[in-house]
């Protein structure tokens, strides 16, 4: 995950396979799929389910069933779920509209959540904490885990998805034990842990699940404070040494990831998505992503055909999941195979640099008409800050060459508020758009020109982990600055993220465990999460919960205990402070080469 909300982006992490086609395996049972399947529900299942088991788990996403069932890695931990005969899984989410008072109940079998042994939420973005609270109440069940505890029959309440990887501190008082990390090994780890210990005491059972590497169970640590706020040190007092192993997966064909369950009522859901990679090798320095997948890995060009195989026998438009596409290596073979069969490819965002003719040709031939690029800043002087390695000659060139082969709709991503931004860096941004309109190549065939342009938010893991978000009323000048400027060119359209949702995104990435305190207010409001961060705000904050802006507006310090130490990235913290060092001096550095360099030590 970049630094900008993907609201509906397809999240990697997490198994697939490739299972019979129509959408329920046939099972005797009396509980088999095709019995429990709601009325209504157009899905079609790749993945053949058991029917029951001794354990009973209901995978949550916080979110709505459409954007949920965009998402891999909720699709891929759902199949792990599925197949396991020892499970019986079933699925919950966000109502579309705000339910009854505890009524919520499971999709398939309409059982209540409170009746489940195992609540289990796949996380992908920080902004959908407070909905993990909507889903908790309107199932009727405690929000705390400390009350929770209290009654014996309460589902034990699990998080993992890739918000959690990097800091789930403002959830740690209401979930009962996170899984840090790709979910692959893990998950299966975990359940035989729950499995030999049913009718286990509940913390003897978390003790127990401690012991999977990547588990997290904050009951098990107590957070200290300084007396101006900032956090002074973690106590642990549990099993194992304290420090959290993010688990990581060397080989993805072992793995593959891909679309389990199709339905067109799905954002994407036209589509067949296939996980190509994890992680990315250039290293910018704002890009979650590409730190916490470290190393970057790819699959195989075999494994990737098989996927395509597959999927084009369910969907005409295969999409290519990865944080960047234009880099895997036989990306254009790949995009002509899926071609050559029938199908359209659609890749995730394109480095410009490396996008090839042959790719360009690929995609135009597949009937493709709109791709991503991200330049992310406008002068080349950022985009040496934030470690981009890209020059405008190669942006105006990837664009030709997309343009000239009737890729016609281009869709830009820019950033605005980056550490040692200045106004020219600024309009540097409007001054690329307009060269690139000015060109015919480009504004003289294009259909459009979309800019997507997002406040910065600072991500843990990243270099720019200690770095403030620029000041609000100061991001709303910037992006007015923009509008204004290019509202003049007739084939650009201008989009923007609000500074306030950047603003509680940034509340939500860098904050430690008393921001939990603003979720339940949220959650008591209605979802009303400004006007209670803004009553924050005002009052200045208390010893209990800081200001809001006390992690929003204040640059950490480099030797400061953040919220997210304890956790394990296999990333030396000495190798973030030089890249930021670096980014201060507009250095750039080579991309990753996981064969010889260990700088970072994450291979």
């Amino acid at each position: 995950m970049g630094t900008k909300a993907k609201k509906s982006a397809p999240g990697p992490a997490g198994p697939g396979s490739y299972g019979p086609r129509g959408p329920y395996a046939e099972r005797s049972s009396t509980h088999s799929r095709a019995a429990r399947r709601p009325e209504g529900l157009r899905e079609e299942r790749l993945f053949a389910s058991t029917p029951g088991g001794l354990l009973s788990v209901c995978l949550a996403y916080p979110n709505t069933y459409p954007v949920a069932m965009a998402n891999l890695g909720y699709q891929a931990v759902y199949r792990i779920l599925g197949q396991d005969s020892r499970i019986r899984c079933d699925r919950a989410y966000l109502p579309e509209r705000h339910p009854d008072a505890r009524s919520l109940a499971s999709l398939e079998e309409r059982r209540p959540l409170g009746d489940f042994d195992v609540l289990a939420f796949s996380i992908s973005f920080e902004t959908d904490y407070s909905n993990v609270l909507s889903i908790l109440d309107a199932a009727g069940l405690p929000l705390r885990r400390a009350v929770r505890g209290e009654h014996g029959r309460a589902p034990l309440v699990i998080a993992g998805g890739p918000a959690t990887f990097l800091n789930p501190e403002p959830l740690a008082d209401f979930v009962d034990l996170f899984l840090i990390g790709e979910g692959e090994e893990m998950v299966p780890e975990f359940l035989d842990v729950l499995i030999e210990g049913r009718g286990k005491a509940r913390e003897d059972l978390l003790c127990a699940a401690a012991g999977v590497r990547g588990a997290y169970v904050p009951a098990h640590y107590t957070p200290r404070y300084h007396e101006d706020g900032r956090l002074a040190r973690v106590d642990h007092a549990g099993p194992g040494g304290g420090r959290v192993e993010r688990r990581l997966v060397a080989d993805l064909d072992a793995f593959p990831t891909t679309s389990q369950v199709l339905t067109p009522d799905a954002v994407f859901g036209d589509m067949f998505m296939i996980e190509a990679s994890r992680g990315c090798e250039w290293g910018c320095r704002f890009c979650a992503a590409g730190y916490m997948y470290r190393p970057v890995r790819y699959r195989s060009q075999s494994a990737l055909r098989e996927a395509v195989t597959t999927g084009l026998q369910h969907r005409d438009v295969i999409g290519l999941v990865g944080a960047e596409m234009a880099s895997l290596p036989g990306v254009a073979s790949l995009c002509q195979h899926i071609v050559a069969g029938g199908g359209r490819p659609s890749p995730s965002s394109l480095k410009a640099d490396v996008i090839s003719r042959s790719l360009t040709r690929a995609l135009a031939a597949g009937g493709t008409r709109s791709v991503t690029v991200a330049p992310e800043a406008g002068s080349e002087r950022m985009r040496r800050v934030i470690n981009k390695n890209l020059t405008e000659d190669e942006i105006l060139r990837a664009a030709e060459w997309l343009v000239a082969e009737g890729v016609d709709a281009l869709k830009m991503y820019f950033m605005v508020g980056l550490p040692t931004e200045g106004d020219e860096d600024v309009d540097a941004i409007a001054e690329l758009v307009e060269r690139m309109v000015a060109r015919p190549a480009i504004g003289g065939r294009a259909r459009s020109l979309t800019l997507s342009v997002n406040p910065f938010v600072p991500k843990p893991w990243t270099p720019f982990q200690w770095e403030a978000m620029d000041d609000l009323a100061s991001l709303r000048q910037k992006l007015a600055r923009l509008r204004q400027r290019l509202g003049r060119l007739r084939t650009v359209s201008f989009e923007a993220e609000s500074p306030r949702e950047a603003y509680y995104q940034t509340l939500l990435s860098r904050g430690d465990r008393r921001v939990g305190v603003l979720l339940e207010e949220i959650h008591e409001s209605g979802g009303a999460w400004w006007a209670v961060l803004q009553k924050h705000r005002r009052a200045g904050g208390s010893a209990a919960v800081p200001s809001p802006d006390f992690y929003v507006h204040r640059a950490y310090d480099g030797d400061e205990c953040l919220p997210w130490d304890f956790i394990d990235h296999g990333i030396d913290s000495r190798f973030l402070l030089a890249e930021r060092r670096k980014a201060f001096a507009a250095l750039q550095t080579a991309p990753c080469d996981v064969s010889s360099c260990h700088a970072c030590q994450a291979c």
